[in-house]
């Protein structure tokens, strides 16, 4: 018995050197710190979304009227790592969902709120008034602080199936220090929740549900995109966020419900110049040939035509000839 324990706490011994051994050669892995905020104060930001969808830069199918072009409000959030209020190539929760198809945000302020309970991973959730056309500002004021340093937000593209522009998880924090400046491009998203390709396109829901993708000029790659613009290598930006960190030291405390307080519209002009974005002409297929019309025993014509489906902008390719003719011999000759 007691040369059986001899045995056993041998090879356990074995096994631990051999491990150390093992161990030994293998370099402890680095930590990322860069997502540690070590920042000692609380910080105070303004945000100002400019949008940027005018008709010059996106003149295909550009919603004129009912509805014309416009944006809803912004819905905010400042949360930690741990949590996204949205994020690409992850399906839209049904918040996002009902958010992104009809501008509807109870559903998501709901599921903000049980995330700040149950993780408590959201410290203070925001908004702004919606902008009345495809171009123009609004602004808010919002505050973070180094467990909760992040920022997400939503703005639903208006008309649109479920297309919405917006930022997951950005680090206002670097190290032990906040932000001063940053501003951000954005770019039209598609929540795969509806699977409609124009801005006034009925609802037609995705079945099953496809995952929050980019829109861009080739992709969804299908000509009646309202987005499909193939002579382009990347969509201009559609809309442009700044954020500026607030040099005075006053801290309040964010409700978790929006407030008219940060709903109050400032300034809707924006000073930078628009983009032109150049359209092709885009026609349809040709008609079947028509009859030959024509004299007996003399030589006749027929004719096929095609329509305009798209009116060439910004110096975008002209249309090509509507109607076509060929000769023939006329068949109702006796």
């Amino acid at each position: 018995m007691e040369k059986m324990e001899s045995v056993s706490q041998s090879h356990a011994l074995q096994w631990c050197t051999l491990i150390l051994t093992l161990l030994s050669g293998i370099s402890a892995m680095p930590v990322s710190v860069d997502s540690v905020c070590s920042a000692t104060s609380t910080a105070k930001y303004s945000l100002t979304f400019t949008g940027k969808w005018s008709q010059t830069a996106f003149p295909k199918q550009y919603p004129v009227y009912r509805p014309p072009a416009q944006w809803s409000p912004l819905i905010g959030v400042t949360h930690s790592s741990d949590y996204h209020i949205w994020q690409k190539n992850e399906y839209a929760s049904n918040g996002v969902r009902e958010f992104s198809e009809k501008g509807e945000a109870w559903t998501l302020i709901k599921e903000v709120e049980a995330a700040g309970e149950r993780i408590q991973s959201v410290y203070g959730l925001f908004s702004t008034p919606a902008v009345l056309g495809g171009t123009g500002q609004t602004t808010t004021e919002f505050e973070v602080y180094a467990r909760h340093s992040f920022l997400s937000f939503i703005m639903r593209i208006v008309p649109s199936p479920d297309w919405f522009v917006g930022v997951d998880s950005l680090n206002l924090c670097e190290g032990d220090h906040w932000k001063e400046n940053i501003s951000l491009d954005l770019f039209p998203y598609d929540a795969g929740t509806d699977s409609g390709f124009t801005f006034s396109s009925p609802n037609f829901e995705t079945i099953p549900q496809d995952k929050i993708t980019p829109i861009t000029s080739s992709f969804p790659s299908h000509p009646a995109n309202s987005f499909f613009y193939p002579r382009l290598k990347h969509l201009p930006p559609i809309a442009k966020v700044t954020l500026t960190k607030i040099k005075n030291k006053q801290i309040f405390n964010l409700p978790i419900e929006p407030t008219q307080s940060n709903q109050i519209p400032t300034g809707n002009e924006i000073e930078e110049s628009l983009i032109n974005t150049p359209l092709d002409c885009e026609v349809s297929v040709w008609s079947p040939w028509g009859l030959c019309k024509g004299q007996c025993g003399e030589k006749g014509v027929r004719h096929r035509t095609r329509y305009i489906h798209l009116q060439p902008a910004n110096n975008g390719a002209a249309c090509p000839p509507l109607e076509e003719e060929k000769a023939c011999v006329p068949d109702n000759c006796v």
